[in-house]
């Protein structure tokens, strides 16, 4: 069945649906974007995420051209469009088609696109038993060249770190920034937990502040779990007690090894389990 895209206004079906080769979104990954969960029909997080866009665009200069409200509804729209009740939305804003070069300024008509899509998620067998992770050998992108915060369509930083995962047979990556420190993974921020405290990266260890990262810290505090977001190394990963990653696409999912050294009991651990429990109740009550 082809999907409704969203492009220009209006839903088109799929093989319809496209932009210039002369779009700079194409040519230099100029523009933004955003990765939403449907949980029974609802937009997960909706308003954080539509904010997310606008401030990701309005630091690169880029003009959306619709405002937020009409922006929410086009998403609810193409939601709809494609009957997903539990699924996946990827928001897109290019910088439009212009010429070539790099220069903004020659570029006009931005293009909004919404896909709507089910979900891949990790195998079942992965948040039963626990994944796997390597260290990537290629660094977080310093975060003085490029703010983390904006979720770009340049993300050939975290595509190289993804291949070096997949050579090592793991289906993620851990992700250090220029001092050695713990960043993130190629599409997930990182949790530990040492002595029934959760520890993460904090903003400037040059991390994606990941909304399933902010939404887990929330239900970890309600939970009377201590929560403190601190540099971290290799080494605390490696002592800790558990160890989880959160995304969209993720949820929690527990992490039980990094670079073949067993973390914990190398099983998922109560916590990791109990996080994950509050979560699915919060997106599917």
């Amino acid at each position: 069945m082809s999907l409704q895209i969203y492009l220009a206004g209006k839903l088109v079906p799929q093989e319809q649906a496209v932009v210039s080769v002369f779009d700079h979104g194409l040519l230099y990954g100029d523009g933004v974007f955003e990765g939403i969960r449907v949980y029974g029909g609802k937009v997960f997080l909706e308003d954080e995420h539509i904010i997310r866009l606008y401030e990701s665009a309005k630091s690169i200069r880029l003009e959306i051209p619709i405002t937020p409200a009409e922006m929410t509804q086009a998403v609810r729209d193409t939601v709809a469009a494609n009957n997903i009740t539990d699924g996946y939305v990827r928001l897109v804003v290019t910088r439009g088609a212009g010429t070539l070069g790099i220069d903004p300024a020659r570029t006009s008509n931005p293009q909004v696109i919404i896909i709507a899509d089910k979900i891949s998620l990790y195998p079942q067998e992965l948040y039963d038993n626990g994944m796997r992770l390597i260290t990537a050998s290629t660094i977080r992108n310093h975060s003085g060249a490029l703010s983390p915060r904006i979720k770009s369509l340049n993300y050939l930083n975290n595509v190289l770190a993804k291949i070096e995962g997949t050579d090592a047979g793991t289906v993620e990556a851990l992700m250090l920034n220029h001092k050695g420190e713990v960043a993130e993974c190629t599409g997930d921020n990182i949790f530990i937990i040492k002595d029934g405290v959760l520890k993460t990266p904090p903003p400037e260890a040059g991390i994606l502040e990941g909304l399933t990262r902010g939404a887990v810290m929330k239900l970890a505090t309600e939970a009377g779990i201590e929560v403190r977001q601190t540099p971290l190394v290799r080494h605390d990963i490696f002592v800790a007690d558990e160890c989880f990653l959160t995304g969209t696409a993720a949820e929690v999912i527990a992490v039980v090894s990094l670079d073949g050294r067993i973390i914990g009991s190398g099983k998922p651990g109560p916590i990791t389990a109990d996080l994950l429990e509050r979560f699915r109740k919060l997106t599917r009550s």
